[in-house]
């Protein structure tokens, strides 16, 4: 671990804009129809349960990455194990969202641009991030936070009185019952992106108030979520239905329909900026959570010397996962149920497991 603090605002804010991510420009909940906003608003809730899960596993090894604390509860040897999973799981939805940002600009803005070079440039300058510590990352993401508030609002601002809006297209309401709502609210949309958030017990360790995390992780976990439920809804609203499932980046096309006095259009770049923003802190967050446990796993001293290799690494994953992007979609929904074991059913495991020995331990000391 490097000699780093950073705030309850900073942990916030990357919190924050790490929940928003590539959810917020992708087809997102699509699966529960019109009613694809209120699946996410008990995903929500999911969430939150899940939050107070990771962080009483902080709380009772306040001092240790969340690789230092597998290893306590589960043994040295499948612990190292588990450690190492996590870390490679880390590696791979880092190199998800590079490969995401990276189709996005090329159908979007940069249709010449080969992939390769988009996701080598985003990829060094997260490294270059990294490699001057988390208090540099926490400081960058307060500035960004709110340059991505300003950004959200212009955009939903011009979304709203170009005309383009018509609520009516999200009714009627449970169309189909409550199940579609349920069965995409879990696992999808627990999983992604509030399930993802066990990455933040790679951070907790340097809050210099560690006793508030329990107030900041719901905190941004509910904000962030209440966004992607109204950008959802708002792009229904706009595009329909239909349009939206057909969309791969929905987003993108609602606020590129934007047409104000046949002067103010091509309004996407605030969409383009938005991801860049989003997956940035995301990705970065992944990496260097990544790094950080590799080098706890392997007691290496520092873990700048193994940061451009790994970021190497991240670059070939975003390149060969998928031959395409209606291929890395599949992937990432298959994806998706396997991620329920780390992220969901290994973490309660793991509190039960440490709950348990704690009890014996007590007795056995009596």
């Amino acid at each position: 671990m490097e000699k780093a603090k950073i705030s309850v605002i900073q942990l916030f804010a990357l919190m924050f804009i790490f929940e928003l991510g590539t959810a917020l420009v992708v087809s997102y909940g699509t699966s529960a129809g019109k009613d694809a906003w209120l699946s996410i608003l008990f995903a929500i809730c999911g969430g939150v349960i899940l939050s107070f899960v990771y962080f009483i596993l902080f709380r009772q090894y306040s001092n240790l990455l969340f690789t230092g604390y597998i290893r306590e509860i589960f043994g040295k040897y499948i612990g190292w194990i588990i450690g190492l999973l996590y870390c490679l799981t880390f590696l791979y939805i880092c190199g998800r969202n590079v490969r995401e940002f990276g189709d996005l600009l090329v159908s979007s803005t940069l249709s010449e641009t080969p992939l390769l070079v988009i996701n080598i440039t985003l990829v060094l300058v997260m490294c270059y991030v990294i490699h001057l510590g988390v208090e540099v990352l926490a400081r960058t993401a307060e500035v960004f936070f709110v340059i991505l508030l300003l950004l959200g609002a212009a955009g939903n601002f011009f979304v709203l009185v170009s005309g383009d809006v018509d609520f009516h297209q999200i009714r009627p309401f449970l169309e189909h019952g409550w199940k579609p709502i349920f069965t995409t609210a879990f696992p999808h949309l627990i999983i992604f992106p509030f399930g993802e958030m066990v990455v933040f017990t790679m951070l907790l360790p340097y809050l210099n108030r560690p006793q508030l995390a329990k107030r900041v992780w719901p905190a941004a976990l509910i904000s962030s979520g209440l966004i992607l439920s109204w950008t959802v809804l708002l792009n229904i609203s706009v595009l329909g239905l239909d349009a939206m499932k057909r969309s791969t980046f929905p987003l993108l096309k609602a606020v590129g329909k934007v047409n104000l006095f046949d002067f103010i259009e091509r309004l996407d770049a605030i969409v383009v900026f938005t991801l860049l923003i989003t997956v940035f802190f995301k990705a970065s967050i992944y990496l260097y959570a990544a790094v950080l446990g590799i080098a706890d796993l392997f007691k290496l001293n520092n873990y700048r010397q193994i940061l451009l290799p790994i970021g190497t690494v991240v670059i070939f994953l975003s390149l060969s996962m998928a031959s395409s992007f209606s291929e890395h979609t599949k992937e990432g929904f298959l994806f998706n149920y396997m991620a329920v074991i780390p992220l969901i059913i290994l973490p309660v495991l793991l509190l039960l497991v440490s709950i348990i020995r704690k009890h014996f331990e007590k007795k056995m000391n009596l």
